[in-house]
């Protein structure tokens, strides 16, 4: 019991909550565009309960919670392949099918599921920065570590970190988030000491990390520190436009994860999976419901851009495919599309193996604990 309350519970909050505003990003669009709405669904497989709204949408809670889809009238199935029966549709039928929406429209529809997690983020942060405050610590060093790359460098205890490469720093968060995505490349960094501004260089040492969810990660570290955390708590406008930037932040950051992997500077083995999201949805829960929250923003932006990618079945496949049309004057074949879905599933269920792969090296004494958790 103590399992399910402790990890599966906060896990299928987190991701119901998630699928949910992704999938009513698509349906809010779709509506509003004149798209009649068949299906509803938070999982996918067998329906477990459902009900009919006066419009007559299906919407319902299926068996596997690992995502949700919109099934719009014109759909063939959950992926938003066209149906086989568009040619044959009448007048009326066609003013309330998705794929003969006009291609602004349907473009519009499709990016308004991960715009839908962005701006979840968005307004999460912004509530959170309004009320208990943003993590917002001055940028100054209050230790240097022996032998670490700042004391290397000519960073000393009492400098304020002013640049990184160029771009200005307002708080310790920000060195933070800039080293750690290091993979051993030199920084230009200024610090502000005695009122003058010092240019140095350092390179962050590469380090193999394991955070408290039992992950490991190679990050970069200065050797750098600085005692206590403060809180500010922002103005409304000032909070949505922190919120901002600290989604854009979010994102950059896991793009820029994502490329060092594709060009083979950061392992793969941090890409987690399902286990390791359900793991860390239940540590991350023991913190409180505060933790929780900014647990999922992130993970809601995640979301967003994962969706974007140029993969056929994910929103930003189909983006790809409205590009193509816009640039041919007419939509791609059935067949090719068809083709482009088939690839774009082996890519996802291929990269959702390794993810699951990866979980069960890293999680393996975990997970069997997890098991024996639930047979008791």
């Amino acid at each position: 019991m103590s399992v399910l309350v402790d990890y599966i519970l906060p896990f299928l909050v987190v991701l119901t909550v998630l699928v949910f505003v992704h999938e009513l990003g698509h349906y809010l669009v779709a509506r509003l565009n004149g798209v009649r709405i068949e299906v509803f669904s938070i999982g996918f497989g067998p329906e477990i309960f459902g009900w009919y709204d006066r419009a007559g949408t299906r919407w319902k809670l299926s068996a596997v919670p690992l995502g949700g889809y919109v099934k719009m009238f014109g759909d063939s199935d959950a992926s938003s392949m066209p149906s086989g029966a568009l040619g044959t549709m009448g007048p009326d039928e066609r003013a309330v099918s998705f794929h003969h929406k006009r291609l602004g429209q349907r473009a519009a529809v499709v990016a308004a599921g991960p715009a839908a997690n962005f701006l979840f983020a968005i307004v999460v942060l912004a509530i959170l920065f309004a009320t208990v405050g943003e993590q917002f610590t001055p940028p100054d060093v209050g230790q240097v570590q022996p032998n670490s790359a700042a004391e290397q460098a000519g960073v000393k205890a009492g400098d304020t970190i002013a640049q990184i490469d160029g771009q200005l720093v307002e708080r310790f968060e920000d060195v933070q988030r800039a080293v750690q995505l290091n993979d051993g490349v030199k920084m230009n960094i200024v610090v502000r000491r005695d009122g003058k501004d010092i240019p140095l260089s350092v390179t962050p040492q590469l380090t193999e990390l394991k955070d408290r969810f039992g992950n490991v990660h190679h990050i970069g570290l200065l050797g750098i520190s600085r005692n206590g955390v403060d809180y500010i708590q922002r103005d409304p406008a000032t909070a949505v436009w922190r919120a901002t930037l600290t989604t854009w932040s979010y994102s950059t950051v896991a793009l820029k994860a994502v490329w060092q992997m594709i060009i083979g500077s950061r392992t793969t083995d941090e890409l987690g999976g399902p286990l390791a999201i359900a793991h860390m949805s239940g540590e991350v829960a023991k913190g409180g419901i505060i933790s929780l929250i900014l647990f999922m923003a992130g993970l809601s932006v995640n979301l967003g851009l994962i969706n974007l990618f140029p993969i056929p079945v994910l929103d930003g496949g189909h983006l790809l495919f409205y590009a193509a049309e816009a640039i041919r004057g007419k939509p791609l074949g059935l067949r090719a599309q068809e083709y482009g879905f088939r690839i774009g599933l082996a890519l996802v269920m291929s990269l959702m193996v390794f993810a699951t792969w990866n979980d069960l090296v890293h999680l393996g004494p975990r997970i069997v604990e997890f098991f024996k958790g639930l047979s008791t």
